[in-house]
């Protein structure tokens, strides 16, 4: 296998990953695509995929509690926890490998690390499996004709005071096997907003600690300010303004234990509460069976070798690579999105290929999705980003429920939706939805931004009745005259 030579080496078998192998493939270059961990990556099993499919049955439970005419539906913890390893195919990766295999890629599980120009090391794990020889145990090189591509990922940052309490990670949330009756979350983004929702529901008794003023602090305002109030009702409790100062662990009972396991031991937690009224600031100590730190996340850079040809995290960062090597999806410089990595990697898989797409004119807007109760949909530049790049701009906001087709899918649902458009083109620049289900909203905003479409043309654009979409009426109808 030493002098085994391929036209592209693509490391790390995540969505990312496959979607620049496959369309390097289908632009005819012969592709080797490895992992050292599961085929599917992150998302499939650890991330997006178990999450989606724990926050489902969630909704629906909450939707039946604000339609009149249906019975409150109840959540049975064992089949949500089912219905997430059947999602997750119960962390067995041989339908992954089975697909690339029949997509005409070399697949090799091992541990992958560049050792000069266009020259990839590979040690194999769990047997080696690859294409050719399913049991490789001795490390191997494989040289790139034509290029390296880095699909690594990324890994959770945890901040050194959490580094020796074994506090849960992301991956212990979405692979949550017993379920602590108190858990801490550390954390207001995302992840941490996400889980706090499925493991109230599963039965735990959820605190939130934000070191900000806000849940969702990179998104508008007012979404942060909903999703906090339900989660509040849900009976979450959300310190914002929270800093931790200090962390022990009991000795656990259970010092090493699988994903999704609680350790045993009772953690206590000294946390400080700022307040700028005459009150003051409050110090008190939080006990839990279990702590979740959900900060934030970083590339998976380590150990893949970089140094054997001169650079470093920061090459990466700064764009300064050799046109050999790239690096995509979270590994790369792009949002940390599965969808936004998987379109990075459609493009550069057809330009390795040399079929390249057409890009558009503008910079490519990036879609995001918070699947909490209400669900939070954004795409584009927010009011506070366009102004920090010294945009002009004008806002539309109005109440979710001014669409008919909202207020029907629940009775006592509330939310907003904001567009930004710039003040003198009266194109669209961002677009962000509060509310149940907005999520199937968010694609045509997408395609506005994308299309560089004006208001005056949008408006045109004649929704259903009575859907949700009719929201963009409402939206359109608050900008002046002039820009209809």
């Amino acid at each position: 296998m030493n002098n085994k030579a391929v036209d592209v080496i693509v490391i790390g078998a995540g969505p990312v990953g496959e979607n620049v192998a496959q369309y390097a493939h289908d632009g005819g270059l012969s592709v080797l695509l490895v992992d050292k961990e599961l085929f599917g990556g992150e998302c499939s099993y650890y991330a997006c995929i178990p999450s989606k499919a724990l926050l489902r049955p969630v909704d629906l439970a909450h939707a039946t509690d604000h339609v009149q005419g249906v019975s409150g539906a109840s959540i049975n913890a064992r089949d949500m926890l089912a219905r997430r390893d059947e999602w997750v195919s119960e962390y067995d990766d041989s339908s992954q490998i089975t697909w690339a295999q029949d997509a005409g890629l070399e697949v090799a599980r091992g541990h992958a690390r560049i050792v000069g120009e266009r020259r990839v090391e590979i040690t194999p794990v769990d047997g080696g499996t690859t294409a050719n020889d399913p049991q490789t145990t001795e490390p191997y090189t494989v040289e790139a004709r034509v290029a390296v591509v880095l699909a690594t990922g990324s890994t959770p940052v945890i901040p050194n005071m959490y580094q020796g309490v074994n506090a849960w990670g992301s991956r212990d949330a979405t692979g949550v096997v017993e379920v602590p009756d108190r858990l801490v979350i550390v954390g207001g983004g995302v992840v941490a907003v996400e889980a706090a929702t499925w493991m109230q529901a599963l039965g735990s008794k959820v605190t939130m600690l934000v070191r900000g003023s806000s849940l969702l602090d990179r998104s508008e305002p007012f979404a942060g300010q909903f999703v906090k109030e339900s989660l509040e009702n849900q009976g979450i409790t959300v310190l914002t303004n929270a800093e931790v100062t200090a962390v022990k662990r009991d000795p656990a009972l259970n010092p090493n234990p699988e994903i999704g396991h609680i350790h045993g031991g009772t953690v206590h937690l000294d946390v400080i509460t700022r307040s700028h009224s005459a009150d003051g600031d409050t110090v008190k100590t939080l006990d839990a069976d279990e702590l979740l730190v959900a900060t934030g996340r970083r590339p998976a850079l380590d150990n893949v070798g970089l140094d054997t040809v001169g650079l470093t995290p920061d090459d990466i960062r700064e764009g300064n690579l050799p046109e050999w090597l790239h690096a995509i999806g979270d590994a790369g410089t792009g949002a940390p999105l599965t969808h936004q990595g998987k379109y990075e990697a459609r493009v550069l898989g057809a330009k390795l290929a040399g079929t390249p797409e057409t890009a558009p004119n503008v910079e490519v807007p990036v879609p995001q999705v918070v699947f909490t109760d209400p669900q939070v949909a954004s795409v584009g530049l927010t009011e506070a980003q366009a102004r920090q790049q010294g945009r002009e701009v004008l806002t539309s906001e109005v109440e979710i429920t001014s669409a008919a087709g909202v207020g029907l899918l629940r009775d006592d649902t509330n939310g907003k939706a904001k567009l930004v458009v710039d003040a003198h083109t009266g194109v669209l620049l961002g677009a962000t939805f509060v509310g149940p289900d907005v999520a199937e909203l968010l694609h045509a905003a997408t395609v506005a931004v994308v299309g560089e479409l004006p208001v005056r043309v949008l408006r045109h654009a004649v929704p259903a009745y009575p859907t949700a979409s009719e929201i963009w009426l409402r939206l359109l109808e608050e900008f002046p005259v002039e820009l209809r």
